[in-house]
């Protein structure tokens, strides 16, 4: 049995030859590095995550009106002629009220047969069938208004032109830009002094803004509140065009330090 120190010369020479022997048959012999998993910057409990919500109210601008004609007649080809009469007025009629020919649009158009439901009776039996009268056609159109003063007039010369579907009516700013933005503007700082009063109570101090996410799901869009008499006239249609609000709201990840 080999004592202790010359086990480790054994051991050392061993290695010596197999470093040696690598070498000279050009082979590199494999080196080993330690890995170590860096850090993480942040700790999951020195951060927060505060969602806010910001909103901005504004008049609106423009209108959309969606109306247009339907027409019933024996035949197909009289049904479209009908509608084509009718709606070459309802064109002649929005302009006369203002209404540029860019800002309007066809929408929807279908033309569909007409069936009634009747009884009879066959050998003592009583069937029921559909029987053919005539067809429908229908010519739906997206109307921009631009001076929501002439809007009810403006619905009163489309119904006296020989409109008569009438399917919504929607305000809208003809450029939210600048309200979003303002919404948005306000949603972070919602979220800043939320992060800050947390932080306060719980003994820290916000140190930065990890990550801003904006969420879909509130994304600046107009809703109805209080209503305002938008009418040309005493003897137009009163349309109330109402305020837009529009929302913003985000989801924001602060770090936190002592």
């Amino acid at each position: 049995m080999l004592d202790a120190p010359r086990r480790i010369a054994s051991i050392s020479t061993a290695a010596t030859i197999f470093l040696l022997s690598a070498a000279c048959a050009g082979q590199t012999p494999p080196l080993t590095y330690p890995t170590t998993a860096p850090p993480s910057s942040i700790q999951p409990e020195t951060t927060l995550n505060v969602s806010a919500t910001g909103t901005v109210e504004a008049e609106p601008d423009i209108a959309w009106i969606t109306a247009g004609v339907q027409t019933q007649a024996p035949s197909a080809q009289a049904a479209m002629a009908a509608n084509a009469k009718a709606m070459n007025g309802v064109f002649k009629a929005l302009e006369r009220a203002g209404v540029a020919p860019k800002d309007m649009q066809t929408s929807n158009f279908a033309l569909s047969p007409i069936y009634d439901h009747e009884t009879v009776r066959v050998d003592g039996t009583t069937h029921g069938r559909r029987v053919l009268k005539g067809y429908e056609a229908s010519n739906q159109l997206a109307v921009r208004v631009r001076d929501l003063r002439r809007l009810g007039k403006t619905l009163d010369e489309l119904v006296s032109a020989g409109g008569n579907t009438f399917s919504g009516l929607r305000f809208a700013l003809e450029d939210d830009t600048e309200v979003q933005d303002q919404a948005r503007e306000k949603a972070m700082k919602a979220a800043l002094a939320k992060a800050k009063v947390y932080a306060s109570a719980a003994g820290y101090k916000v140190a930065r803004i990890v990550t801003i996410t904006e969420d879909r799901g509130g994304y600046p869009r107009p809703m109805m509140m209080q209503a305002r008499a938008a009418s040309a006239g005493a003897d137009a249609t009163p349309i109330a065009s109402g305020e837009l609000t529009f929302e913003a709201r985000v989801d924001v990840v602060f770090q936190l330090t002592r």
